[in-house]
């Protein structure tokens, strides 16, 4: 059976019962998203949990686990009196809040860190409090839902008069910044979808055309983001990044295949056919570019399989399985719509027989077909001086300091824990150590590995079990002491008597503040007393930005230069700054061994839909040329000219995924329709004939795709991702421009007119006219005519080749 014939019978199928194929397909995403889980539920947001167990930052969050605060949000709260210190009724207050807290959703633990160190002569003004939650850190919602009933909590719990208490920290502050600006992941969505709405309406010129080619891509995002989440809870791992580009790829993705068909039935219409003929001559014609499109893209996915990172080697089951179901909805329920509608489908311009599908793209094609050379030379010059500015591309961070908003609660709380507790962090860098024997048994060596990191200019403060809240903290000798009495972290409900070993020593004020400095020592040294952690403050600046992350290897050093201090038998550093550095290291690591892997792949089946091995290879460049051009034009923009440290890790992985992937989707639908008028036109011909037809589908596409990301990039923006998010849409839309209307549409069918009849190679093209010229001959000037063929192909061929329109 040939290919043509598939598509025809599954084309006819979905026409013929097109009432039936469109009730079950809604009735699919009703069924499935009413009784399977939805993705945000099963996304873990951490990307630090898909490091691998070698990462060295991985090895410290081990190494710290005895803290039992891995992989948990905190959110510092900040008590603080206006004058005086806080008395025992405040304390009684405080002991009470920090209970209510442990009531709220997703609060897993509640941290009394203690009060704060002398300042201006006056000691224990303020408390702090740490929430640790396991809200996934992509749940917007959830987020958002903590913050908000800590805030409505510490309300109803009527602070003493005189006391202010306040939310501190990154979460917070997202979360101010989120009410102030309005920009939520969601908001983002409709604006990209309501972006792709308006410019289907100015693509087709019809109230129904821009709907119908989009519907199957939302209810696949309906039906597939459920599935996913179900095989999450049978193991699979699902990164919030996954959550993020499966909606933008098979928008994306769904958008361009509808495309692919909707063109061609409106084309099919203007040369007289029924609607009901359209729909199924379109489907047999452009079926096999659909599909193996597709093809390409899962393929491209699941190579990421050979990924170290997890965050990436988990991105090809999920996203394959939303392509998969996005070709099936391309292959039936589109098709079934575009026949329900019939013409009306392009109201209320009217596709009108004999009317003129070339339009630009047909009088470009014609003009750039006349001088192949020099219009490849000149792409490839181009792309490849861009391609030169890869060199000095430098990995980055993916956030950056994000500050509260004005008034807010979050700016408060950030004002207060900066004054009452200077050498703490709301997003400290942990510097972990396993020690051969209890913390107690020779606190003088934690005096000593104090004084030694406190004296690095990499940090700006240091805090550790002598000196848990900053300042100058307590002696060794008094630890010592203090962890008899209260038994290595046990806190009795009220404040004992001054023991004998310290009477006459201290005051009762003064054992009372010790006492309180001893409570804190609890997220500083583990249970056993054989793990101890200190946090530090970072001089690079905020843990998430590129300059923290840049100094990764110093802290790392630092870090050793303690061990012989501490006789410790292991150590590490952990925090979001070590974490970036290795997904950073790892990252370019895996892209280097993964893109040969998507190559190989997706070439095998270039070579099966184009019946060749020679397009492969030049097809397989163009979209390499693409790559590394747009990878250049980032470093170019944003390090060169904007000044930036970096390229955030994950730009140059998207530029992979939907350059190298959907980059062959519009290779295939250009080539196969190259192929199909080379049949009956000289080469030359075909090819202005097929870009005049298909240049406005890439095209098309194209925008959508890059439209997409620069409304990800302007509205996404706004929100705590910074200048980071404003860099990955705008470097994936200027990548997704320069390969559709360069690369697609001018390079690769340049590159057809040069090679003529090699491009079919090892198969042979039966050609229906006459005249045959080797298209490469006459393309560089050896044969030429006002009007005649460009040397096509050989006259020769078999049956299997043989494809008329």
């Amino acid at each position: 059976m040939h290919v043509d014939d598939i598509f025809r019978g599954i084309g006819k199928f979905a026409v013929k019962f097109r009432w039936v194929v469109v009730i079950v397909w809604i009735a699919a995403a009703v069924l499935i998203s009413w009784r399977l889980p939805s993705l945000s539920s099963v996304t873990q947001g951490n990307n630090s949990s898909f490091l691998p167990a070698s990462a060295p930052s991985e090895q410290a969050a081990q190494l710290a686990a005895p803290f039992g605060t891995t992989n948990l949000i905190p959110v510092p709260v900040i008590a603080a009196v206006s004058s005086g210190t806080l008395t025992s009724a405040d304390q009684a207050y405080l002991s009470t809040l920090g209970t209510d807290f442990g009531k709220v959703k997703t609060v897993v633990k509640v941290n009394d860190l203690g009060v704060s160190a002398v300042r201006a002569g006056v000691s224990g003004q303020a408390d702090q409090l740490q929430v640790l939650s396991n809200v996934s850190q992509n749940d917007q919602a959830g987020q958002t839902d903590l913050v908000n009933n800590l805030r409505t909590t510490i309300t109803d719990s009527s602070p003493p008069p005189g006391m202010q208490v306040h939310l501190a920290g990154q979460l917070a502050i997202q979360v101010d910044q989120q009410k102030q600006s309005g920009n939520t992941g969601n908001q983002v969505e409709l604006v990209a979808f309501l972006f792709i709405l308006v410019l289907l309406f100015l693509i087709f010129r019809s109230a129904l055309a821009p709907f119908i080619t989009v519907v199957p891509a939302l209810i696949t995002v309906f039906i597939s983001g459920p599935l996913v989440a179900e095989l999450a809870h049978h193991g699979l791992k699902v990164s919030s990044l996954a959550q993020l580009l499966l909606t933008v790829l098979v928008l994306g993705a769904g958008t361009d295949y509808g495309l692919f068909l909707v063109f061609r039935v409106r084309e099919n219409l203007r040369v007289g056919q029924t609607s009901h003929e359209a729909v199924v001559n379109a489907l047999t014609k452009v079926g096999e570019s659909i599909t193996f499109s597709a093809f390409t893209v899962i393929a491209a996915l699941l190579s990421l399989l050979a990924a170290s990172f997890q965050i990436y080697s988990t991105l090809g089951i999920p996203l394959a399985i939303g392509i998969g179901v996005m070709l099936l909805a391309g292959l039936t329920l589109l098709p079934a719509l575009l026949a329900i509608f019939g013409k009306a489908a392009f109201w209320p311009s009217k596709p009108k027989p004999g009317g003129s599908s070339a339009g630009l793209w047909g009088r470009i094609a014609t003009r750039v077909v006349r001088r192949p050379v020099a219009a490849l030379l000149t792409g490839v010059i181009v792309f490849g001086a861009l391609s030169v500015a890869v060199t000095a591309y430098k990995s980055a961070g993916f956030g950056g300091t994000i500050s509260a908003p004005a008034g807010s609660d979050s700016a408060t709380g950030a004002n207060l824990l900066a004054r009452y507790f200077p050498s703490s962090s709301a997003n400290p860098t942990n510097l972990v150590y396993t020690l051969p024997e209890p913390v107690w048994q020779d606190p003088q060596l934690i005096a000593a590995a104090t004084k030694q990191l406190a004296a690095s200019p990499l940090f700006t403060g240091v805090t550790g079990p002598l000196n848990p809240v900053g300042g100058s903290g307590f002696t060794p000798a008094e630890y010592t002491e203090l962890h008899a009495v209260l038994g290595g972290g046990r806190l009795p409900a009220a404040v004992p008597a001054v023991p004998s070993a310290l009477a006459g020593k201290v005051t009762t004020a003064e054992w009372t503040g010790l006492y309180q400095m001893y409570r804190a020592t609890e997220q500083y040294v583990a249970p056993s007393g054989t793990t101890i952690q200190f946090e530090a403050g970072l001089t690079a600046g905020d843990p998430s930005s590129t300059a923290a992350m840049n100094v990764v290897p110093s802290l790392r050093g630092e870090a050793a230069a303690v061990v012989p201090t501490l006789h410790a038998t292991a150590y590490g550093v952990a925090g979001e700054a070590p974490a970036f550095y290795d997904i950073s290291q790892i990252s370019d690591s895996d892209l280097a061994h993964v893109i040969p892997i998507a190559i190989v792949v997706i070439g095998l089946l270039l070579a099966l839909v184009m019946r060749s091995l020679v397009a492969p290879l030049y097809l397989i460049a163009s979209v390499a040329i693409s790559y590394f051009a747009a990878l250049g034009f980032a470093v170019l923009v944003f390090i060169k000219l904007g000044g930036s440290g970096g390229i955030t890790f994950i730009l140059p992985f998207l530029l992979f995924i939907f350059l190298l992937a959907l980059g062959e989707d519009y290779n295939i639908l250009v080539m196969t329709r190259i192929r199909e008028e080379a049949h009956r036109l000289p080469l030359r011909d075909a090819v202005a004939k097929a870009i005049g037809v298909t240049g406005t589908t890439v095209t098309s596409a194209g925008l959508v795709l890059a439209g997409t990301f620069a409304v990800f990039a302007v509205v996404g923006g706004g929100g705590s991702g910074g200048s980071q998010i404003r860099d990955v849409g705008i470097g994936l839309a200027v990548g997704v421009i320069m390969d559709t209307f360069v690369v697609r549409t001018v390079l690769v069918p340049c590159t057809v007119i040069l090679l003529g009849r090699w491009n079919w190679w090892p198969s042979k093209l039966t050609v229906d006219h006459p005249d045959t010229v080797d298209a490469s001959a006459d393309a560089l000037g050896l044969a030429s005519t006002a009007e005649g063929p460009a040397g096509a192909a050989d006259t020769d061929s078999d049956s299997e080749s043989r494809r008329k329109s």
